[in-house]
């Protein structure tokens, strides 16, 4: 069984669409299709069907996913292993947002150039979510805030930048007091259920402010363009540019703080795919030097 047949199937289950699923794999939809056809035909049973607009698996392929998953990841294993000479096979890694734009392009553009035979596939997520991938094997690593909690002792974190809390106004705020501006000004939030949000929080609770707020937001380019027009202030991360193109706004620094928002890597300590986990660290060590 051509195991590139289970990860079409596993891709078009999970992303409910064969147009979909043909950008991911780099396929034309029609080729999905003959793929799903040719592993319905080995197997002898319908997998997925149409509901409406998108494919849902049916109940033999709910039956059979989580087991194609591990199979696929065995796979990569296996191929990971042999190839511990070339430092060759697939990894899958996660990346909150705005170390997506602001980390990731740099380090992937030297790990293909120093590494040309790793292929890689990018999940974008939340701290919280893409720790837990990692724990449970879905990833290899991620891109994420620094726990503020003990880690499982299967996992390590690997610091990369620290990034200080700041307040951002509007620029016409240029002269004023910061502790003013968050006593009187409407406040965006960086949403306080997400690690770097509840960073913010606590800065807050510490200096004994409550501000008026307005909006509550798990998307720090979308905040900071509300600052700009005129929305109000907030507490964000001065995380790695680019930011968002054309603002026109002030960065403060919050009066008694240390508050850091510090993102790395999380990784397994032990995994099949060890070298490649390896050759990522070195490479973003080397872009966060350089």
């Amino acid at each position: 069984m051509d195991t590139r047949f289970l990860e079409t199937f596993i891709v078009v289950a999970e992303r409910h669409s064969l147009a979909e699923a043909a950008q991911r794999l780099n396929l034309t939809p029609a080729a999905v299709a003959q793929r799903i056809r040719a592993l319905e035909a080995e197997l002898g049973v319908r997998l997925l069907v149409r509901s409406g607009r998108v494919m849902r698996p049916t109940e033999a392929g709910f039956a059979i996913l989580d087991r194609c998953r591990d199979l696929v990841r065995d796979t990569r294993d296996l191929k990971a292993m042999a190839g511990t000479a070339t430092i060759s096979g697939e990894m899958r890694i996660g990346a909150i947002n705005t170390a997506l734009t602001g980390l990731v392009p740099d380090i992937l553009h030297r790990l293909a150039q120093d590494y040309p035979l790793i292929e890689i596939f990018l999940k974008p997520g939340a701290s919280m979510d893409l720790y837990a991938e990692v724990l449970n094997g879905a990833l290899d690593a991620a891109f994420i805030i620094e726990p503020r909690f003990p880690m499982q002792k299967t996992l390590t974190f690997n610091k990369l930048r620290q990034e200080p809390l700041v307040l951002i106004a509007p620029r016409d705020c240029e002269g004023a007091d910061p502790l003013e501006l968050l006593k009187t000004l409407p406040f965006i939030r960086y949403d306080r259920n997400q690690w770097g949000g509840h960073i913010a929080d606590e800065y807050l609770r510490e200096i004994g402010i409550h501000p008026v707020e307005r909006y509550e937001l798990d998307a720090l380019e979308a905040i900071a363009v509300m600052v700009d027009r005129g929305l109000g202030i907030s507490i964000v991360p001065d995380w790695a540019p680019p930011w968002p193109a054309g603002l026109d706004i002030l960065k403060l620094p919050l009066p008694r703080s240390s508050a850091v928002r510090t993102v790395g890597i999380v990784v397994t300590r032990s995994s099949p795919r060890t070298n490649l986990v390896a050759a990522l660290l070195e490479t973003s060590r080397a872009a966060m030097g350089a």
